[in-house]
């Protein structure tokens, strides 16, 4: 259970922010993670819900052994509440909501299921006054999983890879952001396009950034993820960008995503 004096309290009920792309090796997860990391210490009261089966964002604030309970519990209805399961970490104002593999067979258990979409929106709004921000780290695929995501957030951000094949995938994550957007969940607003893995000195990511921007325009955050060993190296040590390098410009980037972040939601 989660230790509320390790909270900065505030006023206000949480911004749930997705963030998700059914690409892999975006550098999703490395963004659900360090973006949290950033919004916490803004003094953001910040939850990071790991949607992912392969629970790399788990893996970097806690031990496999501790996880007593995971989302999973707690979106295949065992009346387990998404409080229970949360996580403090050894960082002010940043709890968990740790995964499994276990969760992998959610997709197939909610099929069918008349208010599958609905089981993340449901567990998070009974725990929205606890937080001030919510990010969700979603798998890469666009099933029941990262529709439940979609279902519960407020706002989407979308990471794409300056690479060849950078907006492949793109219109059909945007064609089911307006899907849900149409019924379960008109509030889901774009939060943001942000551009990762960017290596300045090559054509091509120049390129493509250029692309990105005439494709989503505005949205496009002006922060650029550049491609950083630094980053690359700290999910290995079970650190955050800010803990691992904080000299780096991975985490200067990554703070710069914060402020833009916080201002966009107002």
């Amino acid at each position: 259970m989660i230790d509320p004096t390790r909270l900065n309290r505030s006023q206000g009920v949480a911004r749930v922010i997705a963030v998700a792309n059914q690409k892999g090796g975006v550098g999703k997860t490395t963004t659900a993670i360090n973006l949290a990391a950033a919004l916490a210490l803004h003094k953001q009261r910040t939850l990071l819900i790991d949607l992912d089966p392969q629970a790399n964002s788990t893996l970097t604030f806690i031990n496999p052994a501790e996880v007593d309970g995971s989302i999973y519990e707690v979106l295949t209805g065992d009346k387990v509440r998404l409080l229970e399961v949360v996580k403090p970490t050894r960082w002010m104002n940043l709890s968990l909501v740790p995964s499994r593999i276990s969760l992998a067979k959610l997709e197939a258990q909610l099929v069918g299921q008349f208010d599958g979409p609905f089981r993340l929106k449901d567990a998070v709004a009974a725990c929205r006054d606890d937080f001030d921000m919510i990010v969700i780290d979603t798998p890469p695929a666009l099933g029941i999983i990262t529709v439940n995501a979609l279902v519960a957030a407020s706002f989407l951000i979308v990471p794409i890879q300056a690479s060849y094949y950078a907006l492949e995938g793109a219109d059909d994550l945007l064609e089911t952001l307006e899907r849900i957007r149409a019924r379960p969940n008109p509030e889901l607003q774009l939060l943001g396009v942000l551009i990762t893995l960017y290596d300045k000195r090559t054509n091509l990511a120049r390129d493509i950034h250029k692309q990105v921007r005439e494709v989503f325009g505005p949205k496009v955050f002006k922060t650029v993820i550049g491609k950083n060993v630094r980053l690359e190296e700290s999910p290995a040590y079970r650190e955050t960008i800010f803990s691992f390098a904080p000299q780096s410009s991975g985490a200067h980037e990554y703070a710069n995503l914060a402020k833009e972040v916080l201002q966009r939601v107002g």
